[in-house]
């Protein structure tokens, strides 16, 4: 029984010997960090940055020429950050003290090394300066081709027509492919006035870039739970009728269309929608049953 101990012991010890210079050569080499700069375990980081300093000034190429002093230093220098540093001081005496996990401390070290250094807050907001600017990029050629389309049909020609008449108090030339002009005003600036008036285009704003919104969140959490309570006081609690925001809120949440839809329709055709009491489901029901009739009926007549 002792000798298989003896024997264990024996093993695990020339395991030790044999693993600890590879475990420690990915650190400063075949050399022992301490040894190098003339430290122990025990010394201090003070002690270990007087002793960096007093090797620096005996081996540093600006004071030493000599090429074997440069190599030694260079040696030192590694050593310094490494025991100079908590974490990879910590690392390196673990590895000491474990040198059997070859991969566990290989794996620490890589990492350390060569793993991602920044701040995950710098990333975070790097990350988010990036996808915001795709965003807007983004949003401003979907509004240039909005604005393109719109200028081709009828509609949008018809209407700078009429700014211009009203601008100009003449009819503009009706030669096709010759560009209109104004007196005094230019149809180029009245094009631009008019697409302001576009509706479901609008132009794109920092405000609703993802950045922005999520630098914003805390303010918007608050202004919805705000908003929330206020629902429930008013119309679950006190049985108050909607009011003609809340009911139009109410009419674009229950649309059975696009949320872009109600954007396009006018004052009265929001307000028509309005009166229907869409959120009520019966009225709803009642509502999409006649979309549907309008819609079939006009199938009809095409054919």
């Amino acid at each position: 029984m002792g000798r298989s101990e003896d024997s264990r012991r024996l093993l695990w010890s020339l395991l030790f010997l044999t693993l600890l210079p590879c475990v420690l050569s990915i650190y400063c080499d075949e050399d022992d960090c301490y040894d190098l700069l003339g430290v122990t375990q025990a010394s201090t980081t003070s002690d270990i940055k007087k002793a960096y300093y007093k090797l620096s000034l005996k081996l540093h190429p600006d004071k030493n020429p000599d090429p074997e002093a440069k190599k030694q230093f260079i040696k030192v220098a590694n050593a310094y950050e490494i025991l100079s540093d908590e974490a990879k001081r910590e690392q390196y005496d673990y590895a000491i003290a474990h040198p059997e996990e070859v991969f566990y401390n290989t794996a620490r070290y890589y990492q350390t090394y060569y793993g991602p250094q920044a701040d995950l807050r710098a990333v975070l907001v790097g990350l988010l300066i990036i996808l915001s600017g795709f965003q807007y990029l983004n949003q401003w050629t979907h509004y240039s081709q909005m604005v393109d389309m719109v200028k081709q049909t009828p509609a949008y020609k018809n209407k700078l027509k009429a700014l211009e008449l009203e601008r100009n108090g003449s009819l503009s030339s009706k030669k096709k492919g010759f560009k209109p002009k104004t007196r005094g005003v230019d149809v180029e600036e009245l094009s631009k006035e008019l697409e302001l008036q576009i509706q479901g285009a609008e132009k794109p704003t920092v405000w609703r870039l993802l950045g922005i919104r999520f630098i914003l969140l805390p303010y918007t959490i608050g202004k919805l739970a705000i908003w929330q309570g206020r629902w429930i006081w008013r119309y679950w609690i006190q049985k108050l009728p909607y009011t003609w925001e809340d009911a139009a809120y109410l009419t674009k949440y229950y649309l059975p269309f696009p949320p872009e839809a109600w954007a396009t329709l006018s004052e009265d055709g929001r307000d028509d929608l309005i009166r229907k009491r869409l959120w009520i489901r019966s009225n709803l029901d009642e509502f999409v049953a006649e979309r549907k009739k309008e819609s079939r009926e006009s199938r009809r007549r095409r054919n």
